[in-house]
């Protein structure tokens, strides 16, 4: 594939009449590409961490081998009278896409959080392929790398599984070894059947999406868009009807410097006996663990939060994992509520799984799916004012990515830690990321300098909160669930 990429980019700088090569542009993706702000640059950031050096010769190696081997990346988007496409880059020049890096003093993981808290202020250069990666030399011993995606190329969820392609399972793996299996996990059935709808679910979105903006100045549309639309409608007019987040010092105008931090990882096994002791996902437990960071950290700062719930932009996957390498964007987005403003650990866990299966049993994030297809047709004036109107409704961005559960290498270098954090939209100016990898859990920050000058302050709480949460479950015995009451009880 790649290849034929190469010899049709060769073929049109030899003969002057020949265009390069074109291929439309989802409507989807062609919405990521338009977020773009100076305040918000549309770019998956990833750090991955090495316990051996890496040369920039066998990196070079891997990246041409299997990264470029998806021709979307050997292209670049260019604006025609039809619309945005991705076109050929007839002078693609690797050297550009893959630089060798050095950390300023001694290289600590302070100077690498810097180091990325940079590169995800600095947005790509629009005239190439819109990605980057950043070997770093000399970290900790090993290496790391810094990696830089455009989010119009695909969602988080298939940009993972792109950088999980360039790794082995082995050192030293057998040659033409299939490794993919190791990591992909064949969610099959009940995600499949979301992609037979998504076409569908994409059209009525878009015809939602017109009167929904019509019924913000006139809310007596709400009636008749719910009867015109049924189900679908009825979501989208439950998500324009949530009043703004509150406001907070989480929320502010934004400026053009990002901060990235990451907190030591947590042992899966014991996030896992939380949720068993608790009766709730591995997911339920990190996302409250990440309230509580927050609520901590804004108490020392005088905030006052009693009662408070802020609400995080969450994205869900529309497709099965084995598909997710073929990019694009397919997926959704959901609220969900972080209340930063109980006290009770337990209680604010209950509060997070209440909230999560609520999410499980709606359809809001294919209607959001639905109106991202739509914001890639509408007017810029119109995305912009759509734009504006969801980021006000919450403070932050926060995802979760099961990766593979054993040692991965890349170039023959095994990777120690791993993190990424998705590009935040409109006024929104926060990103939360969990990463669970070889048994460890990897929580990670972005925050907009103005915002969270030192997102060390949030992450070294991560630790912290969690363990409450242990401590509590391993307090309570193994006899009974652990609820809120029984909590208040063994704190007293």
């Amino acid at each position: 594939m790649a290849e034929d990429t190469a010899s049709a980019g060769s073929a049109s700088r030899g003969t002057a009449s020949k265009r390069p090569r074109r291929e439309s542009m989802s409507r989807v993706d062609t919405a990521w590409l338009r977020m773009e702000r100076p305040t918000n640059p549309m770019m998956i950031t990833g750090v991955l961490m090495f316990d051996e050096p890496i040369s920039l010769q066998k990196l070079r190696k891997v990246i041409e081998k299997r990264f470029l081997a998806y021709t979307r990346f050997r292209q670049k988007p260019v604006e025609t009278p039809g619309g945005m496409a991705w076109q050929d880059d007839d002078d693609f020049d690797l050297d550009w896409h893959v630089r060798l890096s050095a950390l300023p003093g001694r290289g600590d993981q302070k100077a690498l959080e810097r180091f990325a808290g940079t590169l995800a202020s600095s947005p790509l250069d629009k005239t190439k392929p819109l990605w980057q990666f950043h070997l770093v030399e000399k970290y900790h011993g090993g290496s790391a790398l810094v990696a830089r995606i455009h989010h119009s190329y695909a969602d988080g969820i298939a940009l993972v599984q792109v950088l999980l392609s360039l790794t082995d399972t082995e050192r030293d793996p057998a040659k033409g070894a299939d490794l993919g299996k190791a990591w992909l996990k064949q969610d099959g059935e009940k995600v499949a059947r979301r992609v037979g709808a998504m076409e569908r679910y994409a059209k009525l979105g878009a015809k939602a999406f017109g009167k929904g903006m019509d019924m913000m100045q006139d809310p007596t549309l709400a009636g008749v868009l719910a009867k015109e639309g049924g189900e679908i409608a009825r979501e989208l007019v439950q998500a324009l009807a949530l009043p703004d987040d509150p406001p907070s010092l989480l929320r502010g105008r934004l400026g053009v410097s990002k901060r990235v931090s990451w907190a030591p990882p947590l042992d899966l096994e014991e996030v896992k006996a939380v949720g068993r002791a608790c009766g709730c996902t591995v997911n339920d437990v990190l996302m409250a663990t990440a309230a509580g960071a927050l609520r901590d950290y804004m108490l020392e700062r005088g905030e006052q939060v009693d009662g408070l719930t802020l609400r995080a932009t969450v994205p869900v996957n529309l497709r099965p994992l084995e598909h997710a390498r073929k990019l694009g964007n397919h997926f959704g987005l959901v609220f969900l509520e972080l209340p930063v403003g109980i006290g009770n650990p337990i209680r604010r866990l209950e509060h997070v799984a209440e909230c999560m299966n609520q999410l499980k049993n709606s359809r809001q994030a294919i209607v959001a799916y639905g109106l991202l297809a739509a914001l890639g047709m509408a007017p810029s004036a119109m995305q912009e004012l759509a734009l504006d109107l969801f980021s006000r409704k919450a403070t932050t961005v926060a995802t979760n990515v099961p990766g593979p559960q054993q040692p991965l290498y890349l170039a023959g270098s095994k990777i120690r830690e791993m993190m990424f954090w998705v590009p935040q939209t409109g006024s929104i100016g926060i990103g939360l990321s969990i990463l669970s990898y070889n048994g460890k859990v990897h929580f990670g920050l972005i925050a907009d300098a103005k915002l969270i000058p030192d997102p060390r302050a949030v992450t070294n709480r991560f630790h912290v909160e969690f363990e409450k949460l242990l401590y509590l479950a391993l307090m309570s015995g193994w006899d009974q669930e652990l609820n809120s009451v029984a909590a208040e009880a063994l704190m007293n």
